[in-house]
C-alpha cells in the first residue's frame, strides 16, 4: 500500500484551510485518511502551521512519501527525511 502525506483542503470558497493528513495515495483528496498530523493555513501573513512532530517523523519512517507543499512546510518545522 502506496502511502503518502498531503494536503486535505477545509475552508470555505476563496477561504482555504488545510490538514496535513496521511492517507492511501488511491484515495481522493478529501477522502478518507488515515491519520491526522497537523495543519496549514495559508491565509494568515506569514502563513501559519502546526505540525506533530513524533507522528510525522513515525511516518516518514515506514515510507510514506510526502507531496511537494507537504515537504516544504515539514522543512520549514525543521523535519527532515
Amino acid at each position: 500500500m502506496a502511502v503518502k502525506i498531503r494536503l486535505k483542503r477545509l475552508g470555505k470558497k476563496k477561504s482555504p484551510f488545510y490538514r496535513i493528513v496521511v492517507a492511501d495515495a488511491r484515495t481522493s483528496r478529501n477522502g478518507k485518511s488515515i491519520e491526522e498530523i497537523g495543519t496549514y493555513n495559508p491565509m494568515t501573513d506569514p502563513s501559519e502551521f502546526h505540525v506533530n512532530e513524533e507522528a510525522a517523523k513515525k511516518w516518514l519512517a515506514n515510507g510514506a512519501q510526502p507531496t511537494e507543499a507537504v515537504a516544504k512546510i515539514l522543512k520549514k518545522a525543521g523535519i527532515e527525511k
